[in-house]
């Protein structure tokens, strides 16, 4: 028994190496991977490199073709990027209306508590985006609808792969955004919460659409 667990431990590390490594531009943008040379940059083999680049594959974070391998994804365009944040608006502000009105207690209170820690202003998209998928996570969870949580979570996955560029100095106002969230779902406000998410998503969208005009 405690062997497949150190193998799904193992696993589980070689992903969020490998993630990290995407996220960072460690592996750029259409790049092809090489999973020997991986195997060997982290020391393992290359069967829990096969492993996890299927997981990425599945997070969008990779792509497979036939007798070509992987490669990393290419960036958003800007119309994709505007497609994923049409998609967002409907689910997200769905999921604040049900998880005001659904919510447990316990769910509420880790609601207010993720949305007050402080985002680090860092060059770490990775630890932003990994401490804002959590928040979204947990009002979709709240919502309690498994399917929709399911796809807002796959929607967080595509939006890494635009991972140029990212407004740093503005993650205060992420913050106040997810307060504002918080508190209506923790109060039991759904129109109130809808309207909070509307918001967040709006703002967050202009700031990300700032680096198509750089280019």
């Amino acid at each position: 028994m405690p062997e497949p667990l150190r193998r799904s431990v193992l696993s589980d590390d070689v992903y969020d190496s490998l993630r990290s490594m995407v996220l960072e531009h460690q592996l750029a943008p259409e790049e092809r991977v090489n999973i020997d040379a991986l195997a060997r940059s982290l020391d393992v083999s290359p069967t829990p490199v096969r492993e996890a680049l299927a997981r990425l594959e599945s997070d969008g974070l990779v792509r497979k073709r036939p007798l070509a391998g992987y490669t990393v994804a290419p960036l958003l365009t800007r119309g994709e990027f505007t497609d994923m944040f049409d998609m967002r608006l409907v689910l997200e502000t769905a999921a604040a209306r049900w998880a005001a009105g659904r919510a447990t207690a316990a769910a509420r209170v880790s609601l207010s508590e993720e949305a007050s820690r402080s985002y680090v202003v860092s060059t770490s998209h990775e630890a932003f985006t990994a401490a804002d998928a959590r928040f979204h996570d947990l009002v979709a969870s709240a919502a309690g609808n498994p399917l929709l949580r399911e796809a807002i979570g796959r929607l967080h996955a595509h939006l890494h792969i635009h991972r140029l560029y990212f407004p740093y100095a503005q993650t205060g106002s992420t913050r106040l955004e997810h307060e504002r969230i918080a508190a209506a779902i923790e109060a039991g406000e759904p129109d109130a919460a809808e309207a909070a998410m509307r918001a967040h998503l709006d703002a967050a969208q202009a700031r990300h659409l700032a680096v198509f005009d750089q280019f």
